[in-house]
């Protein structure tokens, strides 16, 4: 008996959302973890037929969210993308779905298509903030729009990282430079990691803000550029705002371990402000003191 989850004999040798949104988020990241759950660790025993895809088949999702297996269908297919919180909370238990991806799924689930309900985006930096930044001589730091463009940043930021005023406005936002600037790409010590961590918060935001015409500009660009990010915008992964801990090997400094805090804009919801720091006393302390010594900054009280 064939499999009913057979791939799509159109699209037989790539995935269906290549290059940007493809109109069916919802179903796209539903296929797209179905295929990572393993059916034997479901409680799914070999039955004999030709698994032709991997992962789970439509009609043992089903019966793990206790759903018919007509409604998978309608919404892998986009005939559908609402349902009530306790079947989507069904699917994401189903399918182990991590915390991001099960606020992924309510937001792809309850943004009505065709349009984006957000207010628009404000775009100016707060002088107050613009302010802030500028005081913090020894802690490298930036205002970034939630889609990672680099609105304002501070003379740390430029000796950690880049020169952001000597790039084209178009060209100032943090993943794509992870992904096309190279000598960005090589502060990295683990660009890979890196980089798919900046496809899973670029996959996040896209499916908060559909239709947005800079994102998908952004997204088209990089596809169309990188085979890395072709591959991993694929697989449909996301993930939310969050503190995280990153390795740079400086030209000047060297290795640099740095927690990178974000904190929220109260007066601009779209706006975060970044801050890289490291451990009092550590070899990352003393390596950012010296690299903002060396920019001639302060850095009595580096990190």
């Amino acid at each position: 008996m064939a499999d009913r989850d057979a791939p799509p004999t159109s699209n037989p040798s790539g995935p269906a959302d290549p290059v940007g949104p493809s109109g069916n988020e919802l179903g796209d990241f539903l296929r797209a973890r179905r295929a990572d759950r393993d059916p034997h660790q479901a409680g799914f025993p070999d039955d004999g037929r030709l698994r032709r895809v991997p992962g789970l088949r439509r009609e043992e999702l089903a019966y793990l969210a206790h759903v018919s297996v007509d409604y998978i269908v309608r919404l892998e297919q986009g005939r559908t993308r609402r349902g009530s919180r306790a079947v989507l909370d069904a699917l994401a238990d189903a399918l182990h779905l991590a915390p991001d991806e099960r606020t992924y799924l309510f937001t792809l689930a309850e943004v009505a298509p065709g349009a984006s309900t957000r207010p628009p985006v404000r775009r100016e930096v707060a002088p107050r903030l613009r302010q802030l930044l500028d005081t913090m001589h020894d802690i490298p730091a930036m205002v970034l729009h939630r889609g990672m463009d680099v609105l304002a940043w501070n003379r740390a930021a430029v000796a950690l990282l880049t020169d952001f005023g000597a790039l084209p406005p178009a060209e100032r936002n943090l993943i794509r430079l992870t992904f096309l600037d190279a000598d960005f790409r090589a502060l990295y010590a683990d660009w890979p990691r890196a980089a798919r961590e900046c496809v899973a918060v670029l996959r996040m935001e896209a499916g908060r803000t559909p239709h947005d015409p800079a994102l998908d500009t952004l997204i088209a660009e990089l596809a169309a550029r990188d085979p890395d990010f072709r591959t991993w915008w694929a697989e449909h992964q996301v993930r939310g705002p969050r503190q995280l801990t990153k390795t740079y090997v400086h030209p000047v400094a060297g290795e640099l371990t740095l927690d990178v805090q974000q904190f929220t804009v109260d007066t601009h919801p779209e706006q975060f402000l970044v801050a890289y720091t490291a451990p009092p006393d550590s070899p990352s302390h003393e390596a950012l003191r010296f690299l903002l010594q060396w920019a001639g900054l302060s850095s009595t009280q580096a990190g």
